[in-house]
C-alpha cells in the first residue's frame, strides 16, 4: 500500500505539468494565426493553441470546457478569459503562459474568469473532496457487506447495498448543500450521481469479495483510491498529468463523478449524459461481478452442503477471527 500510494500520488500531483492543453487566441486575420503559432511554438508542445474569430465565440468554447484559456488580442488591453469552475489549476497555469506574453506587447493583462466557482470553495477542489468522502465511505463498507456479511445470500447483501449507498449518497448531498454549501442548486442530482457511484463501488467490492477474499482491501484502494482520486481531475486536469493518468480520466468512474458534478453544478448540464454514463456502466460491472460471485458461491454450496459446526470448533473460530481482522483492517485503512 506504501510503494502504490506514493507511486500512485506523486507520480500524478508531484510535477504537474501541461500536455498540449488548449487554448485559444481570439482574433481575425494573418495576425492572429501567426500570433498563436509563435505561442506554440514557444511551448514547445506544452500548448495546443487555436485561433477564435470573436470574443463570444471564446466563451462559449469554455462554456462547453473545450479550451482552458482564451486570450484576446488587443494592443492596449489584452484579456485572458478563463473558467475556473471546469479546472482552477487549469486557469492558473494558462495566466502563467500568457503573462508574458501580454508583458511582452508593454500592457497588464486583464483575467476574466467567465465561470467562476461558487463564494464556498473559491479553490474549486471542494468537489475532489467530496469524492473522497463518498469513495471512502463506499469502499470502507465492503469489508462489512463481504465480511460479516458473508452469512446472508447474495440476494441479503445485493439489498444491503442499495441501503448502504443511498445513506452514502445521501450523506454526500448533506455535505454538498447544507452543511460547506457547495451546491446552491440541483441537490437532487448530487444525490443521484452520489448514488450511482457509491452503488458502482460497493457491488464491485462486494463481488470481489468472494473471489479476494481478505485481498479485497488491497484491491479497492487499488481501483479506488489510487487510480481513482489521482485520474479525477479534481485537483488537476488530465492535460496537466502523463499520458497514463490523462486516459484514466476519460472512462474511470471517480472522473465521471467529479466532471458530472461539474456539469450540473456550473456548465447548465452540458456533458452530463456522458458522465452519467460512464457511472452507469460502472454499476453494471459491480452488478455483473455480483452475479457471477452469487453464481459461484451457488457451486460451492451445492458442491459442499454446509454442516452445523460444534460450538468449540477452532475452523469456525478462526474464520470469525479472520473476519474481524478483515473489517479493522479496512476501516483502519
Amino acid at each position: 500500500m506504501c510503494l502504490g500510494m506514493g507511486l500512485a500520488y506523486m507520480g500524478a500531483f508531484v510535477q504537474p505539468e501541461p500536455h498540449h492543453l488548449p487554448v485559444a487566441v481570439v482574433g481575425e486575420g494573418p495576425r492572429a494565426m501567426v500570433f498563436a503559432q509563435t505561442v506554440e511554438d514557444e511551448a514547445g508542445g506544452a500548448l495546443d493553441v487555436r485561433t477564435l474569430g470573436d470574443r463570444a465565440e471564446a466563451v462559449d468554447a469554455l462554456r462547453h470546457r473545450r479550451i482552458t484559456g482564451a486570450y484576446v488580442l488587443n494592443d492596449t488591453a489584452p484579456e485572458l478569459l478563463v473558467a475556473t469552475a471546469a479546472s482552477d489549476t487549469g486557469a492558473t497555469v494558462a495566466e502563467k503562459v500568457f503573462t508574458p506574453v501580454a508583458a511582452r506587447q508593454g500592457a497588464p493583462l486583464e483575467v476574466t474568469d467567465v465561470v467562476p466557482t461558487v463564494a464556498d470553495d473559491p479553490a474549486g477542489q471542494g468537489l475532489f473532496f467530496l469524492l473522497v468522502a463518498v469513495s471512502i465511505g463506499s469502499y470502507a463498507s465492503v469489508a462489512v457487506l463481504g465480511g460479516a456479511g458473508a452469512a446472508l445470500r447474495m440476494r441479503g447483501r445485493a439489498l444491503l447495498v442499495v441501503g448502504v449507498s443511498g445513506a452514502v449518497s445521501a450523506i454526500g448531498a448533506l455535505l454538498a448543500g447544507p452543511v460547506f454549501h457547495l451546491a446552491h442548486h440541483g441537490l437532487t442530482g448530487v444525490w443521484g450521481l452520489s448514488w450511482l457511484y457509491s452503488a458502482g463501488i460497493l457491488f464491485t467490492g462486494v463481488g470481489l469479495h468472494t473471489f479476494l477474499k481478505r485481498w479485497t482491501t488491497l484491491a479497492m484502494m487499488v481501483l479506488f483510491v489510487m487510480l481513482n482520486f489521482t485520474s479525477s481531475g479534481g485537483l488537476f486536469r488530465p492535460e496537466l498529468q502523463d499520458g497514463f493518468f490523462g486516459a484514466l480520466h476519460a472512462f474511470w468512474n471517480g472522473a465521471g463523478y467529479v466532471e458530472g458534478l461539474r456539469s450540473l453544478l456550473y456548465f447548465g448540464h452540458d456533458g452530463l449524459s456522458h458522465q452519467v454514463w460512464t457511472l452507469v456502466l460502472w454499476l453494471v460491472l459491480g452488478l455483473l461481478l455480483t452475479a457471477a460471485a452469487a453464481l459461484v458461491e451457488h457451486r460451492r454450496a451445492a458442491v459442499q452442503p454446509p454442516s452445523a459446526p460444534h460450538p468449540a470448533d477452532p475452523r469456525r473460530a478462526k474464520k470469525e477471527e479472520e473476519t474481524e481482522e478483515e473489517m479493522e483492517e479496512a476501516v483502519g485503512v
